[in-house]
């Protein structure tokens, strides 16, 4: 009898195995394991644990991730987090944490894993930002002397805390003085130039000396700049600045949200001129500095850049000759001849890639005033470019047509205009715009991934400048939030791409 009822088991177990091997090769939905009972519930940053906070701070839960700021620059090194927790045991890189008293280095992603006594655990990730997540700069000048001049440096130090995606710098010395034109004198958030001891590598970007602070104070969204350096990387223009925000302290003071740029100038990591080569400026006479050396064409001023140039050198009637023989052959009568005419002189993809992009942007500059930079090299065609000097764009001034998002604008360039007139060129210009528009989603997610960025750190500025809501010129609307800047300017692209992909398809 003991055996049958053995036989019986065995068989029974047979069938339950046979049933369960079936369940596991058939198509249904694999079974999930579910973890109960092991998760945090709470967590956050008390007063009571971390006096350097100003109040308290709780953390979202969003299933895994863990997500808060610290709305104040901080240490968060070694901050200590009240949570509440099921499960047995909870750890840090396999160290056991005890709420309000264990302390943790939050600068970047710290991972709290979660267990149950059977062995089960969950990890969740704890994303802290600290005060605007963006990178520290401070800034200290000696007896905290004040930079009020462009034309001379005050002596300083500098420290950088790159926080999770740069390099930090130590305290580093430097010059430091003022720079731009209608930035420097008419509002009251100043530009910089800076200038390291040594050249060193700067938020990620190739090391050199100099760096540009751009205060971006009339353009409230402050990424203009930024977005026509994103089309001049999609460009087939040599070199397009690099530039990265960051939050600036003045001699302890907080400052403000800073654009830090490359600046124009000669280098192998910049504008590269082989040595020989030149980077001019299409500028005003009222613009100059006392010792820039430059020449006139029958319709512009050209201020050389570099490399600094003797009158009446060699150098300097070289191309101030070249450019002035560019400008004849393109007023004369053969200048359509694809080898005699204006394309013997000039590189058309650069010239084609700095006009649309200063056409879509409808830049006020672009059209005569300054900022046009060109570059040439002894033996090669004139380029255009780099790209510079973006704030009053997208519709970003009151006292031109450029407010608006129709109408052409550079095209009224004075060499545009004539190149306009060779239908070759224009049909170069409308294959090539149609390259910008299939990229014009690529360019409104840029316009989303700053606004993000910057999400925070508008705030802060904002609480310092008190820009939003009220007239800074030359601003020819207001509106009372960030979020409406950033959809105003969107917006305005978005018709302006438009207006261009129909005025385009008309010439």
């Amino acid at each position: 009898m003991e055996f049958i009822k053995n036989k019986l088991l065995y068989v029974l177990r047979l069938i339950i195995l046979i049933l369960a091997l079936n369940a596991c090769n058939n198509d249904s939905e694999p079974i999930i394991d579910v973890v109960e009972n092991v998760e945090i519930s709470e967590f956050s940053f008390l007063t009571l644990n971390n006096p350097n906070l100003l109040s308290n701070v709780y953390l979202s839960i969003e299933g895994n991730k863990i997500i808060g700021r610290i709305p104040q620059n901080i240490d968060v090194s070694e901050l200590i987090a009240n949570f509440e927790f099921s499960g047995s045991s909870i750890a840090v890189n396999n160290v056991p944490q005890t709420s309000a008293i264990t302390k943790n280095d939050f600068t970047g992603i710290v991972s709290y894993t979660v267990k149950s006594s059977s062995g089960a655990q969950i990890s969740y990730e704890i994303d802290v930002t600290k005060f605007t997540g963006l990178p520290i700069i401070y800034l200290s000048t000696n007896q905290n002397a004040p930079i009020d001049s462009k034309e001379d440096y005050v002596d300083g130090s500098i420290i950088i805390d790159g926080g999770r995606n740069f390099n930090s710098l130590n305290d580093s010395s430097m010059k430091i003085r003022g720079r731009g034109n209608s930035t420097w004198y008419v509002h009251p958030k100043k530009p910089y130039q800076l200038k390291l001891s040594d050249e060193h590598e700067f938020l990620g970007m190739p090391s050199e000396k100099k760096w540009l602070f751009l205060a971006e104070y009339s353009d409230k969204t402050m990424m203009r700049n930024s977005i026509a350096f994103e089309m001049g990387y999609l460009s087939n223009l040599d070199w397009t600045p690099e530039s990265n925000f960051v939050e600036v302290y003045l001699n302890d003071s907080y400052n403000g949200t800073y654009n830090i740029t490359q600046k124009v100038e000669e280098g192998i990591s910049r504008v590269n001129l082989e040595g020989s080569g030149y980077l001019l400026e299409i500028d005003q006479f009222d613009r100059l500095d006392a010792d820039d050396v430059y020449f006139h064409t029958g319709n512009f001023l050209i201020n050389i850049k570099e490399p600094e140039l003797e009158l009446n050198s060699n150098e300097y009637n070289y191309v101030k000759n070249l450019l002035n023989e560019f400008e004849t052959n393109l007023y004369s009568s053969q200048f359509k001849h694809p080898t005699e005419g204006y394309a013997n002189y000039i590189d058309v993809d650069s010239f084609i890639d700095w006009y649309l992009i200063s056409e879509i942007t409808k830049n006020q500059d672009s059209k005569s005033f300054s900022s046009i930079f060109l570059n040439v090299i002894p033996g090669q065609k004139i380029k255009m470019g780099p790209l510079w000097d973006f704030d009053l764009s997208f519709g970003n001034v009151n006292y031109s047509e450029c407010e608006l998002a129709t109408g052409f604008w550079v095209k009224d360039h004075k060499w545009y205009s004539r190149l306009f007139e060779d239908e070759s060129f224009v049909e170069k210009v409308k294959t090539r715009f149609n390259y910008f528009k299939e990229n014009e989603i690529y360019i409104l997610d840029k316009m989303d991934f700053y606004a993000n960025q910057l999400k925070w750190s508008q705030q802060e500025n904002d609480m310092v400048w008190e820009t939003l809501g009220i007239y800074v010129w030359p601003n020819p609307v207001v509106y009372n939030t960030y979020e409406e800047e950033v959809s105003h300017l969107k917006s305005w692209y978005s018709e302006r791409m438009s207006w261009l992909d129909n005025a385009f398809s008309s010439l």
